[in-house]
């Protein structure tokens, strides 16, 4: 068992001011796979002193020193990638094969993209008769879920050091262990003291801690909205610049001219990565009505695809829900889309056959669903699929931006221009064309109640800049 109860501030592993063990729970067995320990306001409190500390010198470094630092991080994580992969898969249920290929690989991505944008970035430049500059805001608290563990962490701190910034981060409870492995490694990188200061614990004891701190001068939040909403509030009393990633209820129009038979099943597989825990999964399929038989058995077999079973087994493509709060949770929803009305197409209610523990579900496709269905309104973060149907282009839109959230949307079609022009009349931050796949340097984030401000990118490194104007630098 991995025993990491001690927190990481001003470059060395501390014990808490009040220890108070959490284990952290196996989602495929249920058994304990760690312990951490609970922060508080004083370890939060420490940890801050430490980063405001480290500003002072890390923000005068130069672009050319802080690639240098990206690149160290670089390469102690490609020797450490496997154990890295190993942790997620142990703590959150990914399977090993996503775990490697996906979750770490994206994650380490976040590096790579800041050296090619640090690269090039003007942090000053003449405008006018004025010097405009770009300058680190401060010291971040970063607040990451537990879906994408380290993709969440990595794309908030690669920006935040890129731009630097000193950063206190607090990873979910709920998966721990890979970040606190890679601030181990970020030691071993040289990231000097007080840059990157590491604090165990939940929402009330140091998420809240964070966020409402007269010290800290950012925060960066990912998670749900309804945390989201306390996490502006308790930031509002300090004024601080507030950026957040919550969110989503994706829609997948299918348009006219697509070929179903590979929209179909590409847009299930996708609303099913990492068992529906992603917050820009297509889980709404809307469809014309025509083709209605046709979708459902193209979903169908596509569901029938999905290997469920133990995570660590590399021919799994999809393991369990990451706790039991989260299993419970998107059981009642699926209890839900029955109970309202919904055509089960498969899955349902329940552990899959010859699963009787882990937090395992069974894919799910509802057909019929309407627009008023708590299972097209409500973000399950589970392997749910609703397909909705249309007759005319303008509702086929109208049902994909009748939604209180607005991260992402997928458009599929025969004609890249019906695409395209489609894609702009969704109200969504980031839109994915025919079966495209993420850019890391294109900006990610939200519209409406999927939040505020960018990450990745340039886009992203700008969230962690102040601007100055420097007036009276007229030349002649």
């Amino acid at each position: 068992m991995n025993d990491s109860a001690k927190f990481y501030i001003d470059g060395e592993w501390v014990a808490p001011a009040v220890p108070r063990p959490f284990d952290v729970v196996s989602p495929a067995t249920e058994e304990i796979v760690g312990r951490i320990s609970l922060g508080s306001a004083a370890d939060v409190d420490r940890a801050v002193v430490a980063a405001r500390r480290a500003f002072a010198t890390y923000s005068e470094t130069s672009p050319a020193e802080r690639i240098a630092l990206l690149q160290r991080i670089i390469a102690v994580w490609e020797a450490r990638k496997e154990d890295l992969a190993q942790a997620i898969t142990t703590e959150m249920g990914s399977p090993i094969t996503f775990s490697r290929e996906v979750q770490t690989v994206v994650a380490l991505g976040h590096f790579k993209e800041m050296v090619e944008v640090l690269s090039t970035y003007e942090f000053e430049y003449a405008m006018g008769g004025s010097l405009i500059r770009r300058e680190p805001i401060g010291v971040c608290g970063l607040i990451t879920p537990w879906n994408w563990p380290l993709n969440q962490m990595t794309s908030k701190l690669a920006s935040a050091l890129a731009a630097g910034c000193t950063v206190v981060v607090k990873p979910s409870e709920v998966s721990p262990l890979s970040a606190v492995l890679l601030t181990t490694l970020l030691h071993e990188a040289g990231v000097p003291k007080g840059v990157v200061n590491l604090v165990n614990g939940d929402g009330a004891g140091v998420g809240e801690a964070i966020s409402g701190h007269p010290d800290i001068d950012m925060i960066s939040f990912t998670g749900s909205t309804r945390t989201g909403v306390l996490v502006a509030k308790s930031a509002a009393n300090s004024v601080k610049r507030v950026a957040q990633e919550l969110g989503g209820k994706s829609a997948n129009l299918i348009l006219p001219g697509a070929d179903l038979a590979k929209a179909v099943p590409a847009g299930v597989l996708r609303c099913f990565t990492n068992a529906g825990q992603s917050c820009q999964a297509p889980t709404r399929m809307i469809v014309q009505r025509q083709h209605r038989d046709e979708v459902i058995a193209y979903a169908g077999m596509a569901a029938g695809q999905v290997r469920l079973g133990d995570p660590r087994d590399p021919n799994t493509t999809m393991g369990p829900l990451a706790s039991k709060a989260q299993f419970d949770k998107v059981q009642g929803l699926i209890e839900s889309g029955v109970r309202e009305g919904a055509s089960l197409v498969c899955g349902g209610p329940g552990r899959p056959e010859g699963f009787g523990g882990g937090y395992f579900v069974r894919p799910t496709v509802f057909a019929d669903v309407t627009r008023d269905m708590t299972i097209a309104r409500e973000e399950i973060f589970g392997p749910v699929l609703s397909i909705l149907s249309y007759d005319t282009e303008d509702e086929a839109i109208a049902i994909a931006n009748d939604s209180p959230y607005g991260l992402a949307g997928y458009v599929q079609a025969g004609d890249v221009e019906d695409a395209r022009r489609v894609a702009k009349r969704i109200r969504a931050g980031r839109i994915y064309i025919n079966g495209a796949q993420a850019d890391r340097g294109a900006p990610f984030g939200g519209y409406r109640q999927s939040g505020n401000g960018r990450e990745l990118g340039v886009f992203g490194l700008e969230e962690y800049l102040e601007i100055k104007a420097i007036a009276g630098c007229r030349t002649a």
